[in-house]
């Protein structure tokens, strides 16, 4: 393990797993691991479902499709604001 590591212990679906992330990322792995609770629970009154295995399905349908949608947007705002930031360097050059 780096230093820039640290072990944590993220429950998903009434199970823990031990992980090994960068000390900068364990925030943001602990909130998609509530969000991913969250969803579950939400999917799991919504539709009755018991299975963990369905429910964990479901959501992991649900993310990947906001994140196929979105992603090709995140894209092009990141290819706009680079080419804006050419331009503004051009005048801070001369």
């Amino acid at each position: 393990m780096r230093e820039d590591e640290i072990r944590i212990n993220v429950t998903i679906a009434e199970r823990s797993y031990r992980m090994v992330v960068k000390k900068t990322d364990e925030e943001k792995v602990m909130q998609a691991a509530t969000m991913i609770n969250e969803r579950i629970k939400s999917h799991k009154q919504a539709y009755d479902y018991r299975d963990y295995q369905d429910l964990l399905s479901m959501v992991c349908l649900q993310l990947s499709t906001l994140t196929v949608k979105y992603e090709p947007d995140a894209a092009y705002k990141e290819k706009y604001l680079c080419q804006k930031l050419d331009e503004a360097s051009v005048f801070l050059i001369d």
